[in-house]
């Protein structure tokens, strides 16, 4: 007998419809390179697409990382360098 905890553990089916045979084929192709089948693969994609952070606003987060990188003097030589 199989408990709730297994069952969230092992998770659940995702569907996704209407998707374009030839990206399919794509993906097929990169796992297959890989070693590895198209379900392992797409897992592992959402899993790590799932974990990163969600940037709304592009410029906002160039921004924010912008203001983390220190600020470098440079000096500039002229054409008689």
């Amino acid at each position: 007998m199989e408990t709730t905890t297994a069952t969230a553990k092992r998770g659940t089916t995702l569907t996704i419809r209407g998707l374009d045979v030839a990206v399919i084929e794509r993906l097929k192709n990169h796992a297959r390179a890989r070693g590895r089948s198209l379900e392992a693969d797409l897992r592992d994609l959402l899993t790590y697409a799932s974990g990163q952070p969600l940037v709304v606003d592009p410029l906002e987060e160039a921004d924010r990382i912008a203001a983390m990188t220190p600020r470098v003097s440079v000096a500039h030589r002229g054409a008689d360098a």
